[in-house]
């Protein structure tokens, strides 16, 4: 509930808060966290999606952008679940700590 809470607040699509509590409250590993996630996330975007499009007079929905956002996303998810394989969870652990540090240090240094 909080990743999708999160991801309509904030657009982040909730992998960002769900990864870590998957892995820290649920106990699972980064790759089934990782893959878990992804599954979770079509119907929280889904819901998100629809309600910022049909609110108010005016949709909050860019289709166009939306669906180059969709071709490249579903492309780069292809990729990266190909190379997931080739990352042991350690360091795919250390990635996923790195981007929420850079992102954390990002927003507070450069809101």
């Amino acid at each position: 509930m909080v990743a999708g809470v999160l991801s309509g607040l904030l657009g982040v699509g909730g992998g960002f808060v769900l990864v870590p509590l998957l892995v820290l409250w649920a106990g699972l590993d980064q790759y089934r966290a990782n893959g878990t996630s992804l599954a979770a996330l079509v119907p929280i975007a889904t819901a998100g999606a629809l309600f910022y499009y049909f609110q108010g007079q005016h949709p909050q929905v860019d289709l166009g952008f939306a669906l180059l956002l969709v071709v490249g996303s579903v492309f780069g998810a292809y990729l990266g679940a190909r190379a997931l394989d080739r990352i042991p969870e350690r360091g795919l652990q250390l990635a996923v700590a790195g981007l929420l540090l850079v992102i954390g240090l990002k927003e507070l240094l450069l809101p």
